[in-house]
């Protein structure tokens, strides 16, 4: 009875040690190498809104950086958080935000002050 014990839970463990590696990479547990981490930041730019930028990304030692322009101040955000979610460990954001980016539309662009016209009316009851 010892015996057939003894057997089963070897080859309980030889085939728990047999499975091997998980199949799957997490980005987060940083097994990416730097191509891999670089791949798929360049495919999340091309499927987003800030890929119209025009940015270029390098990658090296999990590091990666940013180089480029844009006129919206959030996409530099969000390429600092696409290439984290990618697996980078650091990232060197060297985009430019233009100083176009966050000017109100329209008139009043060159910092004039604005007047306000208050037309008389009923007088209104107080608290």
């Amino acid at each position: 009875m010892k015996r057939l014990l003894f057997l089963l839970t070897l080859l309980g463990s030889s085939v728990h040690l047999s499975a091997g590696p998980p199949l799957t990479k997490s980005h987060s547990e940083g097994k990416f190498s730097d191509a891999e981490i670089e791949a798929t930041i360049k495919a999340k730019l091309a499927k987003s809104k800030i890929g119209k930028d025009g940015f270029q990304i390098h990658v090296k030692d999990r590091v990666a950086t940013w180089i480029g322009t844009t006129t919206v101040m959030q996409h530099k955000g969000a390429a600092t958080r696409m290439a984290k979610a990618a697996g980078a460990i650091h990232v060197l954001n060297n985009i430019k935000v233009s100083g176009d980016a966050g000017l109100p539309v329209g008139r009043n662009l060159a910092g004039q002050p604005r007047h306000v016209q208050v037309k008389p009316g009923a007088p209104e009851d107080g608290p």
